[in-house]
């Protein structure tokens, strides 16, 4: 009889960990949880979080970015609550790639912000290899790892010693990556790390959530702006997304913050 299959946490779904040591070179997990090699942590080791208290976490965090009034809110949110919740961490960051758009970041901590700006600046570093890769992407000598030359001054004057970089899929929407910096080199530890994917895994569901509602208050305030265009105008409907669509590209804006101008100066006019 066969030995029945270990089950990857929804964390870890369609994520590959690599994790670089001195002894054993590059440990995969792949989609169906099977380890080519088995990771070997340095010093005694360590437990994870206790099922209660990470269940408790998730709890809390749900409850914060839900209340969250928009998803740049709800990033800075994201960030500062890992940065409390993970112990021996001096930052965490979180950065959000959309289709076609810029990057959305956000970070707390007492150090690393010109390391974030440069990895940013020159679209190469720990959390946008995660993003890109989907990736658990880590480094235990942030100042002398090899694939980022061009971080280790900044690494060095921030004080980042090591990182592990959680990636981060909101659907539909954006991939990102959660980056937590722990206060001294080595290997990021056990605890640290499955909490830091949990969190993630958490958060892309509820960054999911958060677009969803963004997506549907800017359809109903399109909506309005183009029936005021229609009576306006005594246009078709796709005529006046048309106009819309016109304004929004001859101002440089996007759609709804047009359609939102337009619905506003509508109103003044109507109580006047």
């Amino acid at each position: 009889m066969s030995a029945p299959k270990r089950r990857v946490p929804a964390a870890q779904r369609g994520a590959r960990l690599t994790r670089r040591t001195p002894a054993d070179g590059t440990i995969q997990l792949s989609r169906r949880g099977s380890a080519r090699r088995s990771p070997r942590f340095s010093g005694a080791p360590s437990a994870g979080p206790h099922p209660v208290e990470l269940a408790g976490l998730l709890h809390e965090l749900t409850v914060r970015l839900l209340s969250a009034d928009s998803l740049t809110q709800a990033l800075d949110r994201l960030a500062t609550f890992a940065a409390g919740a993970l112990p021996g961490v001096v930052r965490c960051s979180v950065a959000l790639i959309g289709e076609g758009g810029p990057l959305t970041g956000a970070a707390a901590g007492s150090a690393g912000e010109t390391f974030d700006q440069l990895q940013y600046a020159g679209s190469a570093g720990p959390g946008l290899e995660a993003a890109r890769t989907r990736s658990v992407v880590t480094s235990a000598d942030l100042p002398g790892d090899e694939r980022w030359p061009q971080l280790h001054a900044a690494a060095r004057a921030d004080g980042l010693a090591a990182v592990a970089a959680v990636p981060m899929d909101v659907r539909r929407s954006a991939v990102g990556a959660l980056s937590v910096y722990p206060d001294r080199a080595g290997e990021v530890s056990p605890e640290v790390l499955v909490t830091a994917m949990a969190l993630a895994g958490q958060a892309e569901v509820l960054l999911g959530e958060l677009h969803r509602r963004e997506a549907l208050t800017e359809g109903a305030e399109v909506d309005r702006a183009v029936g005021v265009i229609i009576a306006q105008r005594g246009c078709g409907v796709q005529e006046a997304y048309a106009v819309l669509q016109e304004s929004a590209q001859r101002l440089g804006l996007d759609r709804s913050t047009v359609a939102g101008r337009l619905v506003a100066a509508a109103a003044r006019n109507a109580g006047t």
